[in-house]
């Protein structure tokens, strides 16, 4: 078996330990090097090359965000997972990393607490496999590239005869998300007009306390308002609302509710909480998008919304950091369009503006 060569980037000795435990203990990876920051970073490209790297965010010299920005300048194409702390300053910079092109992000380990670490593990170990699985693109310039060549492609769709040109009384957008999702998010919301006439609810697979700060970088980049959903707030339309990180988000009679139900897919918040609950709101008249990401949340949503009479939208597979939550959501048979990235806000403004 051929190993995934990882290289660890912390300036903490204690942490480069803990994370280079966690990856050597599967058979398959291997950690073949450790650097303090990011200088050491790039004169240790000049003599490896690693699948993936993992990266603090705060460290001397170079910090995680300079250090992407660097990646990119130089076009090194290899996925990055951001290793964030759960200071308020570290949650803005890793909302920052990700929007620069990090495949995702873990929290660190809170301590020798083996429940913790084991956590960690399995989450990390899990976007390893994914990122180094799938040889994509992780700039966010490169993948607005990417989608305006799929844009000049006929674009594929099961029923875009029946579709193309449909008007539909459209009350309500949902859209899904996870790995690679909030940069493909910041796309499409930053492309949306002040005024839509109708609320967008958005599920992004995120950690608590994360959210904020990705709602917040949001609101200061869009023309639509954008909060972060909390329990009894009432819904109006020209607002976005992100569903709270460890809280399922749903809609019932006008207002968010949040609750503490069980994960859906080993997730909370789901997608398909969101999709099931604003069929019962609002019925048909509803505009999904599922957008890219790891698994299969959101499919049995757009199952739910297509045969209540709404439109249901997936990400082509060429715009996808990870072509999973999409592809989930086409297997169905039932979704109307399938859009590269860019399309996508046209698509919404086109459906919901009358």
């Amino acid at each position: 078996m051929e190993k995934r060569k990882i290289l660890v980037v912390d300036d903490s000795a204690l942490m480069r330990k803990i994370i280079s435990d966690m990856i050597n203990e599967e058979p398959d990876l291997e950690v073949i090097d450790k650097v303090r920051n990011g200088e050491e970073l790039f004169k240790k490209l000049e003599t490896v090359k690693p699948d993936l790297i993992t990266l603090d965010i705060e460290m001397p010299k170079m910090n995680g965000i300079e250090a992407l920005k660097e990646m990119d300048k130089r076009r090194i194409n290899i996925p990055v997972i951001v290793l964030s702390s759960v200071s308020e300053r570290a949650k803005k910079l890793t909302i920052d990393c990700l929007h620069g092109g990090a495949f995702d992000f873990i929290e660190k380990p809170s301590g020798s607490i083996s429940l913790d670490i084991n956590k960690v593990k399995e989450r990390l170990v899990e976007q390893i496999r994914a990122a180094t699985k799938n040889k994509v693109n992780i700039s966010y310039e490169r993948n607005r590239s990417v989608a305006r060549k799929v844009e000049t492609r006929k674009v594929e769709s099961r029923f875009l005869s029946k579709s193309s040109g449909i008007k539909k009384d459209i009350r309500a957008v949902a859209i899904g998300a996870s790995t690679g999702g909030p940069k493909a998010l910041y796309n499409v919301l930053t492309e949306l007009p002040f005024r839509l006439g109708v609320p967008i609810f958005v599920v992004q697979h995120m950690p608590v306390g994360f959210t904020k700060a990705f709602a917040e970088r949001l609101n200061a980049n869009c023309k639509m308002k954008v909060v972060e959903g909390y329990d009894g707030c009432p819904i109006e339309k020209d607002t976005v609302y992100i569903a709270q990180g460890g809280s399922h988000m749903v809609v019932v009679d006008g207002f968010i509710r949040l609750n503490k139900e069980p994960t859906m897919w080993g997730v909370r918040p789901a997608v398909d909480k969101l999709f099931d609950s604003v069929v019962d709101e609002y019925k048909g008249k509803i505009l999904s998008v599922v957008l890219t990401g790891m698994g299969k949340d959101g499919a049995q949503g757009t199952v739910k919304i297509k045969d209540a009479g709404g439109y249901t939208i997936s990400e082509a597979q060429e715009t996808c950091t990870i072509y999973g939550m999409p592809k989930a959501a086409y297997e169905t048979g039932k979704v109307d369009e399938v859009l590269p990235l860019d399309k996508i806000a046209d698509k919404i403004v086109s459906m919901t503006r009358r």
